[in-house]
């Protein structure tokens, strides 16, 4: 029954059920053994130190009689056996000659024909010293523990061996009671540790199950539920990661979406301007020169569009892909700011956005590739227009600065004074695919896209921000030592 209940318990319960009841049984077992070895030897050890004891007693007590005569000893040691010896209810108690045979017994029989067939006798008289015996008689078949002392007469010669004999049945029944009751013992020891383990095994699953229920939901799309937190350990803290996880996947979700719709947007503006003009310019009765240029402008203007953000997506896979590369070289950061500014001065211009911009001399060259930054350059000054459109003023300032990391860097700051960014919003503008409350047009990976060439750069891209005042973008590139004035 034990085993059908334990065959229905499945993972984690039944591997540890099953290895720790495993552990527990071998100690169990081990310690069953040990104690009853130690029982046993106790019991064992005592029967024969007591016999031990006994027979130098006897021996000591009859040398009276082996000292004067045989016949005298003989005849003590019958009366004694037959009337003195007052311990023939546990011991028997013989007198055996050198031809070892029983002469005179405790137990009153008739052993004329006798002859023990244990080691102990014959060893007695060949050593003349004490020899102990236990084990399985050969003649009666019983368990005994028999010891055997040299009689000498006149101190020297052997005349015989006085034997005692022990049955071990008592002591046998004693150590297989104590035995019974370790392996009881060790039974309720391994029943309670398995109640025990069942009991804590149960405040582990239980848990685990609902974070395996609410993964299974989050991976069938159910993005942004949570798990109940009920302990601060562990399983605690894996419940508060994946309740993170699944928040984190919440967002990224929306942003997607949000992404997906805002690049249909952006490809279908620019594809319905082109379409338009195109249609237009193939009508049978357009014949006006000035609006030909112009709707020859709008289809290139819609064009660049398009190709920028082919590009800005074709950046972003390679930047998820980890397959972004840079081709670095010696450089003047400036020369490429230069150009970025005087191709967008126009456009600022006539949004009547002014243009502060102030390089120091004598910057120190970089190690950088010209097309990545002038495109991080592009970006951040088209959110500045942007973005702070409102705010009529853009400020672009180059300086050199050290650094502990770099020893020297060179720092581009651009900063506009439109609306700003809500602080709520700041950490997450980087974000793939984050767009903010901002209403004006983007894809939301143009800043994702910059802060990894910059991190590519070994630099940095920081942004600070306070709603109503506007943005601070500051772009930091390592740099070569300082050049002299």
């Amino acid at each position: 029954m034990g085993a059908l209940r334990l065959r229905r318990i499945q993972g984690i319960t039944r591997r540890w059920l099953v290895n720790s009841l495993a552990i527990t049984a071998s100690l169990v077992v081990v310690a069953v053994t040990v104690y009853t070895l130690l029982v046993s030897n106790s019991y064992y050890g005592a029967i024969r130190s007591s016999l031990e004891t006994r027979a130098r007693l006897y021996i000591d007590y009859l040398d009276i009689y082996s000292n004067e005569s045989y016949e005298k000893f003989y005849t003590g040691a019958l009366q004694w056996t037959h009337l003195d010896f007052t311990d023939g209810d546990k011991l028997e108690l013989q007198f055996i000659g050198t031809s070892g045979r029983v002469e005179i017994t405790s137990s009153g029989l008739a052993m004329a024909y006798y002859r023990p067939q244990t080691t102990d006798v014959p060893e007695s008289l060949e050593t003349g010293e004490m020899s102990v015996f236990s084990g399985e008689d050969p003649l009666t078949g019983e368990r005994v523990f028999s010891v055997s002392a040299p009689l000498k007469f006149g101190g020297s010669q052997i005349i015989g061996v006085l034997r005692l004999v022990s049955s071990m049945r008592e002591a046998d029944r004693a150590v297989a009671q104590s035995f019974g009751l370790a392996v009881l013992v060790g039974l309720a020891a391994l029943v309670f540790i398995a109640t025990i383990n069942m009991v804590f095994i149960r405040g582990i699953v239980q848990p685990i199950q609902e974070i395996n229920r609410v993964t299974k939901r989050i991976a069938a799309g159910s993005y942004g539920v949570r798990i109940e937190k009920t302990f601060d350990d562990e399983i605690g803290e894996l419940a508060d990661n994946i309740n993170h996880m699944s928040s984190e996947i919440n967002i990224s979700n929306k942003l997607r979406i949000d992404f997906m719709s805002s690049v249909s947007h952006e490809l279908r503006t620019p594809l319905t301007a082109i379409s338009g003009w195109g249609e237009t310019l193939l009508s049978a009765d357009f014949n006006n020169p000035a609006e030909l240029k112009r709707g020859i402008r709008i289809m290139l203007k819609e064009a660049g569009r398009l190709t920028r953000l082919v590009e800005e997506l074709l950046d972003f896979t390679r930047m998820e892909g980890g397959r972004m590369t840079l081709f670095s070289e010696k450089m003047d950061v400036t020369s490429e700011l230069d150009e970025v500014v005087y191709m967008m001065a126009d456009a600022l211009s006539r949004d009547g956005i002014e243009v502060v911009y102030e390089v120091e001399e004598d910057l120190p060259d970089i190690i950088g590739d010209k097309a990545r930054l002038k495109q991080v350059f592009f970006n951040i000054l088209d959110n500045a227009a942007k973005h702070g459109r409102d705010g009529k003023r853009i400020e672009i300032k180059v300086a050199s600065e050290e650094s502990a990391a770099h020893g020297y860097v060179v720092r581009i700051t651009i900063r506009d004074f439109g609306a700003g960014i809500p602080a709520e919003e700041l950490p997450h503008v980087k974000m793939r695919f984050y767009k903010g409350s901002a209403r004006t047009r983007g894809n939301g990976i143009g800043l994702a896209v910059s802060d990894e060439i910059m991190r590519l750069h070994n630099g940095s891209l920081d942004i600070e921000s306070t709603a109503g005042e506007g943005t601070l973008v500051s772009i930091r590139l390592p740099a070569e030592k300082k050049r002299e004035a």
